[in-house]
C-alpha cells in the first residue's frame, strides 16, 4: 500500500501561492490530490497551479479575501459544485510587530480580520460540506500561541485564537467524522521574511538573517518544506487517530529556548 495517498482527494489551501502554502499545494499535488489555491494575488496563484501542472498534478486557483465572508461563501460554493472537497488548510495570515503599546486600532482590526476571521469563515462554510462525507481541517497557528514572543502583541493573540478555534472545532464535531488540528512553526524561511529584512534592515540583510537563523536552538529557521511534510501526514489517512491536537515545528524553540 503506498503511504500517504491523496489520489481522489481535494484539498483547499488558503494562501498558497507562496510560503508554505505553496510548499503543501506542491506536495499534496505530488500525493495525488487536487489542490484549489485559494488567495488574492491572482498572478501568484496561477504561477504557482502552473507550476504544479508543469509536474503532472492537478491545481485550480480562486481569487478570494478570507476576510470576506461573502467571498469565501462564493468560493466554498464554486469549489463545491465544481469538484467537492475533503482537506481544508488553513494557512493565509499576515504578521505584526508590535507591543501593546505600539499597535494601533487599525494594525490590530487587520491582523484579527484575516488571522482569526479568516480561519473563522472558512471553517464556517466548509464544515456543511464535510459533514456529508468526513474529512480534515488543518489550522496554521504558531509558536506564539504558546510562548511569549517581543513586540508580537497582535500576532499572537490571533494564533492564540485559531489554537483555541481547532480545539472546538474538533470538539464539537467528532460525530461528524471531521479531524481538526493545527500546526505551530517557529520562523520559516519564506519570501515574507526576506522582504521583512530589505525593508527593516536594508545593507545588512545577511547580518540579520543569521542572527534570526540563530535565535532558533536547532541554529537555522525552518523550510517551508518542512512544515509541507508535517501538514501531509496529519491530513493522510494514515492520521485517521488524531484530532484536537497542537503540533509545534519550532526546532526547539518552545521548550529548549532558556
Amino acid at each position: 500500500m503506498k503511504l500517504f495517498d491523496f489520489t481522489g482527494k481535494t484539498a483547499v489551501i488558503t494562501g498558497a501561492s507562496s510560503g508554505i502554502g505553496k510548499a503543501i499545494a506542491q506536495l499534496f499535488a505530488g500525493q495525488g490530490a487536487m489542490v484549489c489555491l485559494v488567495g488574492l494575488n491572482k498572478e501568484l496563484e496561477e504561477k504557482a497551479a502552473s507550476e504544479i501542472r508543469k509536474t503532472g498534478g492537478k491545481a485550480e486557483t480562486f481569487l478570494c479575501d478570507v476576510s470576506s465572508q461573502r467571498e469565501v461563501r462564493s468560493v466554498f460554493e464554486q469549489i463545491n459544485e465544481k469538484c467537492g472537497f475533503h482537506i481544508l488548510v488553513n494557512n493565509a495570515g499576515i504578521a505584526h510587530v508590535g507591543t501593546v503599546e505600539t499597535t494601533s486600532e487599525y494594525e490590530f482590526d487587520r491582523v484579527f480580520q484575516v488571522n482569526v476571521k479568516g480561519v473563522y469563515n472558512c471553517m464556517h462554510f466548509a464544515i456543511p460540506y464535510l459533514k456529508k462525507q468526513g474529512g480534515v481541517i488543518l489550522n496554521l497557528a504558531s509558536v506564539a500561541s504558546l510562548v511569549g514572543i517581543p513586540e508580537r502583541f497582535a500576532y499572537s493573540m490571533s494564533k492564540g485564537a485559531v489554537l483555541t478555534m481547532t480545539m472546538s472545532v474538533a470538539k464539537d464535531y467528532l460525530r461528524d467524522n471531521i479531524r481538526c488540528n493545527c500546526i505551530s512553526p517557529s520562523r520559516v524561511h519564506t519570501p515574507f521574511v526576506d522582504r521583512f529584512l530589505a525593508k527593516k534592515y536594508q545593507g545588512k540583510e545577511e547580518e540579520m538573517f543569521k542572527q534570526l537563523s540563530e535565535s532558533q536552538p536547532i541554529g537555522r529557521m525552518a523550510k517551508p518544506e518542512e512544515i509541507a511534510h508535517l501538514a501531509l501526514y496529519l491530513c493522510s489517512d494514515e492520521a485517521s487517530y488524531i484530532t484536537g491536537c497542537n503540533y509545534p515545528i519550532d526546532g526547539g524553540f518552545s521548550s529548549l529556548n532558556n
